[in-house]
């Protein structure tokens, strides 16, 4: 018999990511127990939510996820715009598409990563009698999970420090497992990320990777363009743009000016594991996700947190806590100047400085992986 898993969240790769390392366990835990299982991705029908999902394979080539079933989505804002009334009809679009999907595949759990997105076949699902796991990332809780703890039967967080933001109600139903990273993080291969970049293995200086997630990130695109003489000076660059906060025409102007020493990418989909490993540096924002996938490669890594009146500060918080353990330098507010920037990274430059952070990253993610964790905690629910 089949076992079906509901899976849902997007909107940014962020929310899809760890979903996808959850389900390439799932599909390892079921291959090593010889029966079948069957994914499926609730998520935004408009967006990068379906190329991500159907993209995504694991290390033996298989795809991730069986199924994508694309929703209307709307945003949940906590401040007055007129989009407020107009997603409203989205999000009740969303609800009944997801309510009739999952009567008809009749999951035994959905797994929910959050994005707003996510709130509505959370909802079906809780109405459907199917149980509902939600996975927060973050020191504290997003608005959409806050709704979707209505829903769920069990929370899973990251950080034992996010129960003082639950109620009692909710800390009862936590568990904390850890951020997943996908499988192949653990696995990847140096020589395969060096090859696709087109780096040779004898290269000199060392590889800094700049990530700014998968819209980009503008305040960090315009640091490092202001700041390239230094850096393709020291190291190596290999810049995520982002498919957003990104022009064209000026990364080909700086292609053709710093040649091999500067690599612009709008993004970097399934060979990022084994671009992540070739980096010897990491120059990037501090969503939870993806300084977790550096951590668990043991990169040092200089943030720039998003912060301001446009952010709950969450990644303000995941930068401070990596600072505290001695496993990144933090750029925070007024402090990202290129001038702080140079500074930050000619500290990276010595060899023996970042085998101290990569030291303390091996110390702070362990031998555990959450994903697994997770994985066994669905599959325990499901019967199987």
């Amino acid at each position: 018999m089949k076992t079906k898993i509901a899976f849902t969240g997007g909107g940014t790769a962020g929310h899809i990511y760890p979903g996808l390392a959850v389900a390439d366990e799932l599909k390892s835990i079921a291959e090593k127990n010889n029966f079948d299982i069957e994914i499926s991705w609730l998520g935004c029908s408009k967006g990068m939510d379906k190329k991500i999902v159907t993209s995504a394979v694991r290390g033996n080539g298989r795809p991730s996820c069986d199924r994508f079933y694309g929703i209307p989505s709307g945003k949940l804002r906590r401040y007055f715009s007129l989009k407020n009334f107009s997603d409203l009809f989205k999000i009740a679009g969303g609800f009944f598409k997801s309510f009739f999907i999952l009567l008809k595949m009749k999951p035994a759990l959905l797994f929910s990563k959050g994005g707003f997105v996510s709130v509505p076949p959370c909802i079906a699902a809780k109405i459907l009698g199917i149980p509902v796991f939600t996975h927060e990332c973050d020191f504290t809780p997003g608005l959409a999970n806050r709704i979707n703890a209505k829903s769920a039967s069990k929370m899973l967080l990251s950080y034992e420090e996010t129960k003082r933001f639950l109620s009692e109600g909710n800390k009862a139903k936590s568990v904390v497992t850890g951020n997943p990273v996908r499988p192949v993080f653990y696995s990847a291969d140096k020589s395969k990320g060096l090859f696709f970049l087109g780096i040779p293995e004898s290269h000199q200086k060392p590889v800094l990777i700049v990530l700014g997630g998968s819209s980009g990130a503008r305040q960090i695109n315009q640091l490092v363009s202001e700041n390239l003489d230094f850096l393709c000076e020291h190291f190596i660059v290999v810049h995520q743009t982002g498919m957003v906060n990104t022009d064209e025409n000026e990364n080909k102007t700086l292609k053709e000016k710093y040649g091999d020493d500067y690599k612009p990418y709008p993004f970097i989909y399934k060979e990022m594991a084994d671009v992540l490993s070739s980096a010897d540096v990491i120059l990037s924002r501090a969503g939870a996700n993806s300084i977790w996938e550096c951590a668990v490669m043991s990169k040092p890594m200089v943030l720039v947190p998003l912060c301001g009146n446009g952010t709950r500060g969450d990644q303000v918080d995941n930068a401070k806590f990596f600072e505290e353990k001695g496993c990144a330098e933090v750029l925070l507010g007024d402090e990202a100047t290129g001038e702080n920037l140079k500074s930050k990274l000619e500290k990276m430059t010595d060899v023996e400085c970042r085998k101290v952070y990569a030291e303390n990253l091996k110390a702070l993610t362990g031998e555990t992986r959450p994903a697994l964790k997770i994985a066994e905690l669905i599959m325990e629910k499901a019967g199987n």
